[in-house]
C-alpha cells in the first residue's frame, strides 16, 4: 500500500515536471536556433522567388526591344547571356550555407541586373519604342519586381542577421554546441548599393 502510493506521488511529480522543464528549456531559447533558421530559409525562398519572377520578364522585354531596336545587338546578347549564367546556376537551402555557391549566384544576379539597366537605357534613343505599350507594360513589370527584389533581399538579411547572431551569442552558443552542431552561419548579400537601385528610364 505504501508502495503503491509513493509509486503514485513520483508519477505525479513527473507529469507535473515534465511540462515545466519543457517550458524552462522553452524559455531558454532552446528553440530559437531552429525558428530563426526556418524563417531565414522562407525568406531565401522569397528572394528566389523574385529572381524567378524577373527572370520570366526579360524573355519578351528582350523581344520588344528587339523589334524596334535590332542594331543595339550588342546590348541584347549581354542580357540574353547574364539571364543564360543566372538560371544555370542550382541553388536551393543549402546555397545559403555555402559561402562559394551563394556568391556565385549573387555576382550572376549583379550581372544580369547591370545588362538590364544598360538595355533600359538604350531605349532612351528610341522614341517608339519609348512609346510602345507593350514595353511601357513590361518596363512597369520589372521596375515593380526589381523592388520586390530589394524588399525580400532587406527581409532575408534581417532574417539571417537573426540566426547568426544567434548561433555565435549567449545562450544560443551554448545551444548550438549541444543540440546544433550541424547548423551553420548563412550568407548575406554583399554586392554594391549602385548594384542593387532598381534600373531607371525616364519616359520623356
Amino acid at each position: 500500500m505504501f508502495g503503491s502510493v509513493t509509486s503514485l506521488s513520483r508519477r505525479a511529480r513527473i507529469v507535473l515536471l515534465v511540462p515545466l522543464l519543457s517550458l524552462f528549456l522553452s524559455g531558454c531559447g532552446i528553440n530559437t536556433i531552429p525558428t530563426y533558421e526556418q524563417q531565414a530559409k522562407a525568406k531565401w525562398s522569397d528572394v528566389l522567388n523574385q529572381y524567378q519572377r524577373r527572370n520570366d520578364l526579360i524573355p519578351n522585354l528582350v523581344a520588344t526591344v528587339k523589334g524596334f531596336a535590332q542594331q543595339e545587338r550588342t546590348v541584347l546578347e549581354a542580357v540574353t547571356t547574364a539571364r543564360a549564367s543566372a538560371t544555370a546556376i542550382h541553388v536551393d537551402a543549402s546555397t545559403i550555407t555555402d559561402p562559394e555557391a551563394f556568391k556565385k549566384f549573387q555576382d550572376a544576379q549583379a550581372q544580369l541586373s547591370g545588362a538590364l539597366g544598360r538595355l533600359l537605357a538604350v531605349s532612351e534613343n528610341y522614341p517608339e519604342l519609348k512609346s510602345n505599350q507593350n514595353f511601357l507594360a513590361l518596363q512597369s513589370q520589372l521596375e515593380g519586381t526589381e523592388n520586390r527584389i530589394a524588399v525580400a533581399r532587406r527581409d532575408y538579411i534581417e532574417a539571417v542577421r537573426l540566426y547568426n547572431t544567434e548561433l555565435g551569442t549567449f545562450p544560443g552558443r551554448i545551444w548550438a554546441w549541444i543540440l546544433y552542431r550541424s547548423n551553420k552561419p548563412m550568407a548575406e548579400f554583399t554586392v554594391d548599393e549602385n548594384v542593387k537601385r532598381v534600373p531607371q528610364v525616364k519616359f520623356n
